[in-house]
């Protein structure tokens, strides 16, 4: 589940919506009422959605917003006329008087952005390593000694069966090795 940290200036605007997402399940990590306390959190957490006032005692939603570790959402939650006229672009903001549904609506929309993110992280391409790509290599020789390929058709061979089977270009090759030699 994603870190949530709740920050408002007025410590009890912060526990009543720290209550409202731990009764709807989502897990509160911290209750922060300035901005430092917000971001020495942030810091420790690496990653998450933070529900924030537009002003704190020490800072301004933007300084914190511009401090926050890069991994962290932000939801801002102020009167309508600051959420119009906000300063900053890439930002959810949430216009008061606050309705608690629209409140768990868009906390899961970020929740659910942030896990989408994290797996696509995870996926990223790898690089190969030497032994990979002389496989690749030794395979795509082979079919354009055997089947006459100049090296772009075989290795768009390659490709093609690779995503037609769902494995990576060095299974492929490998298959391809054992089948051919």
């Amino acid at each position: 589940m994603t870190n949530v940290i709740v920050a408002f200036p007025r410590p009890e605007n912060a526990k009543n919506i720290r209550k409202i997402l731990l009764q709807n399940g989502f897990h509160v990590d911290a209750v922060c009422t300035t901005g430092a306390q917000a971001l020495l959190c942030a810091g420790e957490l690496g990653g998450g959605i933070i529900v924030c006032g537009y002003r704190f005692a020490d800072m301004m939603y933007t300084e914190l917003y511009e401090y926050l570790p890069e991994n962290f959402e932000m939801l801002l939650v102020a009167a309508p006329e600051n959420c119009r006229s906000r300063d900053v672009e890439n930002l959810v903001c949430l216009a008061m008087p606050l309705r608690v549904n629209e409140l768990l609506q868009t906390v899961k929309m970020m929740d659910d952005t942030l896990t989408r993110r994290r797996k696509r992280a995870r996926h990223v391409q790898r690089g190969r390593t030497a032994e990979e790509e002389a496989l690749i290599s030794e395979a795509k020789l082979l079919l354009m000694e055997r089947n006459n390929l100049s090296e772009e058709a075989a290795h768009r061979y390659m490709q093609k069966r690779s995503m037609d089977n769902g494995t990576g270009m060095a299974e492929t090759a490998q298959m391809i090795l054992s089948l051919l030699t």
